[in-house]
């Protein structure tokens, strides 16, 4: 029968089908809990082989895994091939509809599969996924008892936390791993524009770097927001093995970057620079040596819903980030709302409401909620956004001072700093706890 396309109003009364994805291999059938992933921006097999954590806890709890895809991302498509055709059918594109189409399907669940009537649910996600899963123990608290927000950037929103904050983190990021790193970042963009002021010198920066396609004049902003981005991921996925989260990566990634940055900046030619730039991005987009040249035009991963992503950035997801050059290795740029909304009213016909977050979850104000753990890595930037301290006995923080983007939810490997372990070991204390509290206020019947 599906799931509704539109929880809040009963105009649009159309359903679609909502992927999920079940392992009950370990689950104790007499009402053991369930582990229940919200899904965020990108196909949920993906997030599935990127949360080892669940994988790795679920015997120990007799837990079954569920993992959820979020609407309009993978295969939950609400119209179809139509899904992102025009901001008609992107109208039902919202986290307050997910988090519907999530209580609507553990409602199902526990409704249909034999002995989870009484099983006690908790959220887990990472990153956009982590706020979900914190939201959705805020909102449907009668559906979920407890939640781990991993690297959940709850508070980048207007007016909670300093814009700057992100980027002042990439930078310590990389000013930690290797003498100088930071320091010639921050002085490649003067000398990308030094040479690039000559048709030679864009001739030679773009076979320096093997780009798929020539430089022009006008790629210059967008070669430089590739590069940025390029340092921005980097730490997000700096962990501490090899890993391919985002690319396939050698452990501790941004040291192998550093390594072609250590130049002297007081003698360092601009030519010079920019082919130490261009060994350390191809440790991002060439590691394993199979790539024939580099293509500006992409940066991540296939896997994640770009277009979705920037719909719901253009709508509820308002993140402010500013770069000043002095506390980061950026150019400087200011956070411009206004410049923000145009751009989205010319892609998708919408403008963002800025404040709507704050609105509809409470911003710095969680005071009133419990049994939710948000935790965080210091070496990501997204911790800037995140909740890094405790707010009440059971609204806590734990930080993994050594931890990249969720490293917390990855499977258990080898090379894990202790800091991870503990935290490890922290959260599922919290599960079983929150299983109790559930089983005790269960009522009978």
């Amino acid at each position: 029968n599906g799931v509704g396309i539109d929880h809040f109003g009963f105009l649009e009364d159309g359903t679609f089908k909502q992927r999920y994805l079940v392992n009950n291999e370990h689950w104790d059938q007499k009402g053991g809990p369930i582990l229940f992933y919200t899904g965020n921006e990108g196909d949920i097999t993906w997030f599935c082989n990127n949360t080892g954590f669940m994988w790795d806890v679920a015997e120990e709890l007799g837990a079954m895994l569920v993992f959820a895809e979020h609407r309009y991302y993978g295969e939950s498509l609400p119209f179809g091939q139509d899904s992102y055709s025009d901001a008609k059918h992107l109208n039902y594109l919202t986290s307050e509809q997910a988090l519907a189409d999530f209580s609507v399907l553990i409602r199902e669940l526990k409704r249909t599969v034999l002995g989870a009537q009484k099983s006690p649910v908790i959220a887990i996600g990472g990153s956009y996924g982590g706020m979900l899963s914190a939201w959705l123990r805020m909102k449907y608290p009668n559906v979920v008892v407890g939640a781990l927000a991993a690297s959940a950037p709850i508070w980048q929103f207007p007016d909670m936390v300093p814009c700057g904050d992100f980027y002042k983190i990439v930078t310590q990021d990389f000013a930690r791993s290797g003498l100088n790193c930071d320091v010639n970042i921050r002085r490649s963009w003067k000398a990308i524009d030094n040479i690039t002021a000559t048709d030679d010198g864009l001739q030679w920066l773009s076979g320096e770097f093997s780009l798929c396609s020539p430089l022009k004049k006008t790629d210059l902003d967008g070669f430089k927001a590739w590069l940025q981005e390029t340092w921005v991921n980097l730490a997000m996925v700096d962990y501490p093995y090899e890993a391919n989260f985002l690319q396939p990566l050698p452990r501790w990634p941004i040291q192998v970057v550093c390594k072609h940055l250590g130049f002297d900046p007081s003698v360092v030619s601009d030519y010079q620079l920019l082919g130490g730039i261009s060994e350390a991005a191809r440790v991002y987009y060439n590691y394993t040596g199979n790539c024939p040249c580099l293509n500006t035009s992409s940066t991540a991963t296939g896997n994640l819903g770009f277009i979705g992503w920037y719909y719901q950035a253009c709508t509820e997801m308002v993140m402010p980030l500013c770069t000043d050059g002095i506390q980061d290795m950026f150019e400087p740029q200011d956070w411009n709302f206004q410049a923000f909304s145009d751009e989205c009213h010319s892609l998708f016909g919408v403008r963002p409401r800025a404040d709507w977050a704050d609105t509809v979850y409470g911003g710095l104000d969680i005071a009133s909620h419990s049994n939710i753990i948000f935790s965080n890595g210091g070496l990501d930037p997204w911790s800037s956004g995140g909740v890094t301290r405790n707010i009440s006995d059971s609204v806590v923080a734990i930080v993994i001072p050594d931890g990249a983007h969720h490293l917390d939810l990855r499977y258990n490997n080898e090379y894990d700093p202790h800091t991870v372990l503990s935290a490890r070991v922290l959260e599922v204390k919290y599960f079983k706890l929150w299983i109790t509290q559930a089983r005790k206020l269960q009522i009978p019947g």
